[in-house]
C-alpha cells in the first residue's frame, strides 16, 4: 500500500479530493496531513473523514526536526502540497528525494514565485488580459515554484471574466486531474492519465 502526506494550509478542498478518490483504494492511501496553519479548516475536513490531521509552527517545520521526525514515521511514498504557502526547508527535501510535488493554480513558468497563490494568481491573469490559463504540478525543489513540470492542464480566459470565475475554472482542473496525476506518480493508475505534458 502506497501511503501520502498531504501538507495544506487552507480550506484543504484539494485535500479532501485526494483522501476521497483513496480511500476505498487497494493501492494507496492518505495517512496524515500536516498543515501550518490551526485555523485551516482543512483540519475540519480530516475530522469528518477520519484522517490524522496535525497543525506546526515555523521552528518545527524549518529550525527543528518535529515534522521530519513525523515524516520519517509516516514513511511516505509521496508527500502533497496542497495549497501549502511556505518554503519547503532543504533538509527535508533532501530526505524525500524526488517524493515532494505541489500544485500550482497557473501555467508555470507564469506567475509563479513568492506571494503568487490563490486570489494573487487569478487576479494578474485577468488584469495581463492572457487568453489562457491553468494548472501545473511539478516537483518541488528550493525555490519557489521552480522544480521540474510534471504535468499542465489548460483553460480558456474570456475578457468578460472575473478573477473569481477564473478561480471556478481552475478548482475545476484540479478536482478532475490532481488526484489522477497523483495515481499515475504512485504507479497504482488502472488507465491511462491523459497527460499534456508528460515528465515521468
Amino acid at each position: 500500500m502506497k501511503r501520502v502526506v498531504i501538507f495544506a494550509s487552507g480550506s484543504g478542498s484539494n485535500a479532501e479530493n485526494l483522501i476521497r478518490f483513496f480511500q476505498n483504494s487497494d493501492h494507496a492511501s492518505v495517512v496524515q496531513v500536516l498543515t501550518n496553519n490551526p485555523h485551516a479548516k482543512v483540519l475540519e475536513r480530516c475530522k469528518i473523514l477520519k484522517i490524522s490531521a496535525l497543525s506546526f509552527n515555523r521552528i518545527a517545520f524549518s529550525k527543528s526536526n518535529d515534522v521530519l521526525n513525523i515524516l520519517r514515521i509516516n514513511q511516505p511514498d509521496l508527500i502533497i502540497l496542497a495549497g501549502f504557502l511556505w518554503k519547503f526547508p532543504e533538509f527535508i527535501l533532501n530526505e524525500f528525494k524526488n517524493k515532494v510535488i505541489n500544485i500550482h493554480p497557473a501555467l508555470l513558468p507564469k506567475y509563479g514565485g513568492k506571494g503568487m497563490y490563490g486570489m494573487h494568481v487569478h487576479k494578474a491573469v485577468v488584469a495581463n488580459k492572457e487568453a489562457e490559463t491553468g494548472i501545473t504540478i511539478h516537483y518541488v525543489n528550493e525555490n519557489y515554484d521552480e522544480g521540474a513540470i510534471i504535468f499542465q492542464a489548460k483553460c480558456e480566459v474570456l475578457p468578460i471574466e472575473s478573477a473569481e470565475e477564473v478561480a471556478a475554472k481552475i478548482h475545476e482542473l484540479e478536482m478532475e486531474y490532481f488526484p489522477l496525476v497523483v495515481e499515475k506518480l504512485l504507479g497504482t493508475e488502472a488507465l491511462e492519465v491523459p497527460f499534456k505534458k508528460d515528465l515521468l
